[in-house]
């Protein structure tokens, strides 16, 4: 490199760089220890006070002029740097056509889509909470109290907090209910779907299991309006225009009178056929809501009553698709899912979702 202090020289030596290298070896021949600029200031002592000054400013001026052409041509060469390491980096993350036959909605997810969408028709919303619950809301709030035989019908899970109060996972959504009705005033019309857990296990009980409740609270809801709005819903689920179905009186804390609906059937070919036929199947319990309910949900029973209704999503979705075992909704079994799932794109024909 030949020895000069004119600039437009420099500025060309700096320009003609192709890489920080060589960026490096202008600054160190300019401004090193050993540089050219160095040099020169250090010869300025040789040098009357004048010329001294005056050689100094144009030293100081060049100097400042290479510091800045040198971190240009730096910020230059790091962008060109980062520009083709993204470059080599690049991924293209745009999709390519997909098969939306090969992903599949599960038959659970299916119901509860399809139950969601018809009580959405009749006017009611949705509503979840949790999984883990206190049990004044799983219990005492439903007319369940500690000595209550009803606790022995349900294997329930008990857990024990930090705090030492007693919690339950839910063996019911029955505590969402309990939750809406302490923070909403009527009149209330809900649904609520969701896991629930008992300690059980065969080809016709989970551990886990899915429900949809429902509950209505005004202050003219009568039984008729009960029975209108669950025959209503099992012919639009099932897709059937004429079901043959029948009450009989049953016993549930939380509801009285209290009732389970059975729909007729028949079974051809080991599939059942829902609607018609001598032989009957319990579907749904059922009722109106008791009195005492309202009261520990802070609801005057004198002004305001309603009714409730629960149902297990697996049974309906046994039913309604033909599924023999439970069990195997919950085994991740591909082979099941391809033959019993749905495709992605009938949820689009849901008008509630």
């Amino acid at each position: 490199m030949t020895l000069s202090l004119d600039k437009s020289e420099i500025l060309q030596k700096i320009d003609n760089t192709s890489n920080l290298s060589e960026l490096e070896d202008i600054r160190l021949f300019f401004l090193g220890k050993k540089g050219l600029i160095t040099s020169e200031m250090k010869s300025l002592s040789s040098l009357d006070i004048e010329q001294k000054k005056q050689k100094g400013q144009q030293l100081n001026v060049l100097k400042n002029f290479i510091e800045n052409e040198l971190i240009k041509k730096k910020n230059y060469l790091d962008t060109v740097l980062v520009n083709e390491k993204i470059k080599k980096e690049k991924i293209d993350v745009t999709l390519s056509p997909r098969n939306y036959e090969i992903g599949k909605i599960h038959p659970i997810s299916q119901s509860i889509y399809k139950v969601i969408d018809i009580f959405a028709n009749m006017g009611f919303s949705v509503e979840s909470g949790p999984d883990i619950e206190s049990d004044f809301n799983n219990f005492t709030a439903l007319n369940i109290p500690s000595h209550h035989p009803a606790r022995e019908m349900q294997d329930t899970f008990y857990i024990q907090d930090s705090s030492n109060e007693e919690k339950v996972l839910r063996t019911h959504t029955s505590p969402v209910q309990v939750r809406t009705m302490l923070r909403t005033k009527p009149p209330i019309r809900i649904i609520v779907p969701g896991r629930t857990y008992r300690s059980d296990s065969d080809s016709t009980h989970t551990p886990m299991f899915h429900q949809v409740e429902g509950l209505l609270i005004d202050e003219n809801s009568t039984m008729a309006h009960l029975k209108g709005c669950l025959v209503d819903f099992l012919k639009e689920f099932f897709e059937i225009d004429e079901l043959k179905y029948r009450f009989r009186p049953s016993y549930f804390p939380f509801t009285e009178p209290s009732a389970e609906m059975d729909v007729a059937f028949t079974k051809k070919n080991n599939a059942l056929k829902i609607g018609e036929g001598k032989d009957w199947l319990e579907i749904l319990g059922c009722g109106m809501v008791n009195p005492k309910v309202l009261e520990n949900c802070k609801i005057d029973p004198s002004k305001y009553q309603g009714f409730a209704f629960g149902m297990g999503i697996e049974r309906l979705s046994m039913l309604k698709y033909g599924i023999t075992d439970m069990r195997g909704f919950f085994e991740s079994d591909f082979k099941w899912l391809d033959h019993y799932g749905f495709s992605p794109l009938d949820l689009t024909s849901f008008s509630g979702i």
